[in-house]
């Protein structure tokens, strides 16, 4: 009996002490009173260091405050033991997971006497079941909140889960109607034959499926993915994540019908461009040739002026309307160059001086010592903003000044801008007509019943031109007198002088040149070679593609004004063979004349081997520099 007791006590004590889980007495106000070895390397201290804690003082300061007494409570309610699982702070400061087991340890009586305690370490669970159940949240998210359909389907093709994106584009209702479903009846027996077979070595499966049908018996167009979904190794279904784009597929046919509706309207502007300019070349050539006849009497030549203001006016009626059009169409493109800013208002303004000194206006313009002689702009399409913006500040204006002021100004970060203002005393704007005077055919006069002429398009354009050359324009005015229009450009930057000498004019040439028309339409023959007769110059005609090239093949001309649009060879196709069979030496300058003056015009041309552009109608003082630019440059070879 002695010996069994001995036994027993051994055991207790091995059992104690080599136990791979923590064992403790502890008193009932929550005292260490014995711990094992186990319970020592579960919180990292000695069995001294642990004598002078309470249990639950060891406790992670965020977990929920336990007391020994809410642990006799719960022993006494229940009469079993009380399991807690709570992280404990180690000594060294790190966090262990704990499950903890209390005894209620009593005498013969039933008298409390202390609580045996069972610490098992589930770190090393606890972080696993973190792990899984983060990734179980991360995959009900990326289910949940996926803007793709997402279905699972098993071995056999049936629909194991799905997210509400799959409810949404199939039309069926997952819980009652997609799980258990064939999803054959969403993308056909052979995809789902293809992937169950194929997919596992196969990624172009996904390929094939290009739709899903709808539960309304509806064609939606997908893109799809195939995923495999594996468990301990083992292949068990596959994931079917499917992306609408219907809506995509919409969007590219608007674009491409966009792009067609563009081209019908460039080709229409051609057209137009083309029917408008070649007639009005004959009206304006004609007059300025009678104009220089000494045959008129001062009657009809106050007739022929008539004629001519007429002809101009019309002219620029039809330069606004195609160049709103060209804008518009996405035709127009900024021709940057060097750009003096101090030359170009200068010239503006000195256009308007006639005008502004019969209303004795005074015309200024000042510019901020910040701002650049030379910039890296489009100077014609500036010209074109402040000829508007200035025009309308003259003709609408009685009396007092206009001024333009121009600074620069931080619009942006790392880009370079300059406002320009342009101020006036005239009759003001309505505050209710500061946004749409800047609409096509609004007349700013309008309240005024139409007292100005004009096409009511110069401010619309000048808005177009401004956006296209990354700036903003707005209108401000108190309604009684006075406005002021504020715009602003993005340029770049350039200080040089170089530049300065490739402005140089060319010398009138002193030597006549022996010059070769190409035009088919009879009247502009004979207005540009009248003009070009008139400067002393030797003129042969060619009605048609081919007999340019039979012509400069038997004669060496100098100049070629070369029609675009010409029966039997066009313009293009006749300047290729000229300058595949003329001699370096002796290949005639080629210039483009064309009653087009679209976007990419000039780039055609010169990339077809022109030497220059010139567009209907034509211009004695255009024909004159050119012929004089081109004639000098031979003179020097």
């Amino acid at each position: 009996m002695i010996n069994e007791r001995q036994e027993l006590e051994e055991f207790f004590e091995e059992a104690f002490t080599y136990a791979t889980y923590g064992i403790g007495k502890v008193s009932l106000d929550g005292s260490f009173i014995a711990v094992n070895p186990a319970t020592c390397n579960i919180f990292e201290y000695k069995q001294d260091e642990l004598s002078s804690f309470k249990f639950f003082q060891l406790l992670h300061p965020d977990e929920e405050v336990l007391k020994i007494e809410d642990i006799y409570d719960q022993i006494n309610v229940t009469n079993t033991v009380a399991k807690h699982q709570n992280r404990y702070m180690q000594k060294g400061g790190k966090v262990a997971w704990c499950e903890v087991t209390f005894t209620l340890i009593r005498d013969e009586v039933g008298t409390p006497l202390h609580y045996l305690i069972q610490i098992v370490d589930i770190t090393e669970r606890k972080e696993s079941e973190n792990k899984l159940q983060e990734t179980i949240e991360r995959y009900t998210s990326l289910k949940k909140y996926n803007h793709d359909a997402i279905l699972s389907l098993d071995l056999q093709g049936q629909v194991m889960n799905g997210n509400k994106m799959a409810e949404k584009l199939t039309g069926y209702k997952l819980d009652t109607e997609l799980i258990g479903m064939d999803i054959a009846n969403l993308i056909g027996h052979e995809n789902v034959k293809r992937i169950l077979e194929d997919a596992l070595h196969d990624n172009t499966v996904e390929q094939g499926i290009e739709s899903i049908i709808t539960k309304e018996g509806e064609e939606v167009e997908v893109l799809t993915s195939i995923a495999p979904i594996f468990i301990n190794s083992h292949n068990i279904g596959f994931y079917l994540i499917a992306k609408d784009i219907s809506e995509q597929k919409k969007l590219l046919l608007a674009k491409e019908s966009a792009e067609s509706t563009n081209q019908a309207k460039s080709e229409f502007l051609a057209m137009m461009s083309h029917e408008i300019r070649t007639p009005m070349n004959g009206v304006i050539g004609m007059t300025e040739l009678l104009l220089e006849t000494t045959m008129l009497n001062s009657e009809q030549r106050e007739y022929v002026e008539i004629i001519r203001k007429s002809g101009d006016s019309l002219l620029a009626i039809i330069n606004d309307i195609l160049d709103l059009s060209k804008i518009e169409a996405g035709k127009s493109e900024l021709q940057e160059d060097i750009l003096d800013v101090r030359n170009s208002i200068s010239d503006t303004l000195s256009i308007f001086s006639s005008k502004a000194a019969e209303k004795q206006l005074e015309l200024n313009y000042l510019v901020g010592h910040d701002v650049p002689e030379y910039i890296i702009s489009d100077a014609d399409r500036l010209r074109q903003v402040l000829l508007n913006l200035v025009g309308n500040a003259v003709k609408f204006t009685e009396g007092g000044e206009v001024i333009v002021r121009v600074k620069k100004v931080i619009v942006e970060p790392d880009t370079s801008h300059l406002e320009f203002t342009v101020n006036d005393t005239g009759i003001g704007i309505p505050t209710t007509r500061l946004t749409d005077i800047f609409e096509p055919f609004s007349q700013v006069d309008s309240f005024m019943n139409r007292t100005h002429e004009g096409t009511g398009l110069g401010l619309a354009i000048s808005k177009k031109i401004v956006e296209l050359m990354g700036g903003t324009i707005r209108a401000e005015s108190d309604g009684q007198q006075g406005s002021s229009f504020i715009f602003t450009i993005r340029y770049t930057p350039k200080i040089s002088v170089e530049h300065k000498t490739k402005q140089s004019l060319y010398l009138p040439s002193e030597r006549p040149g022996k010059i070769l028309i190409a035009e088919d339409n009879k009247i502009n023959q004979i207005v540009l070679a009248k003009m070009l007769e008139k400067l002393g110059h030797s003129v042969t005609i060619a009605d048609d593609g081919d007999a340019v090239v039979k012509a400069a093949m038997n004669e060496v001309y100098d100049i070629i004004f070369m029609d675009l649009h010409m029966p039997v060879m066009n313009g293009f196709e006749a300047t290729k063979r000229i300058k595949e069979t003329s001699p370096p030496d002796t290949c005639p300058i080629i210039i483009a004349v064309t009653a087009n003056a679209l976007k990419g015009d000039r780039e055609k041309c010169l990339a077809a081997g022109m030497d220059d552009y010139i567009s209907k109608p034509i211009k004695r003082d255009v024909v004159t520099r050119l012929i004089d630019q081109f004639m000098n440059s031979k003179v020097g070879k």
